[in-house]
């Protein structure tokens, strides 16, 4: 019996590529595994990704993370909107 479990990429984030990256950063600090889907398409035509439109850049992280990278991520929009 196999008892390593594989944890599955999840999405927490959406948004432009410099949305993406900071996001990424943050995790990153916070001892996330972390990756970009769909960076290309953000970078090469960041106008079609705007808003977390249809091409949206994804932040993926681990099923298993999913819940804390969450938290991370509703304070970084708390942050954000405070601001504007």
């Amino acid at each position: 019996m196999n008892t390593h479990t594989n944890a599955l990429p999840k999405e927490v984030f959406s948004g432009s590529i410099w949305e993406a990256e900071l996001v990424k950063s943050l995790l990153e600090d916070a001892a996330i595994g972390v990756y970009l889907k769909d960076e290309i398409t953000g970078t090469l035509v960041p106008w079609y990704t705007a808003g977390g439109g249809a091409g949206a850049v994804k932040v993926m992280v681990p099923d298993t993370y999913f819940e804390r990278a969450s938290l991370i991520v509703a304070e970084y929009e708390k942050n954000i909107h405070r601001q504007n």
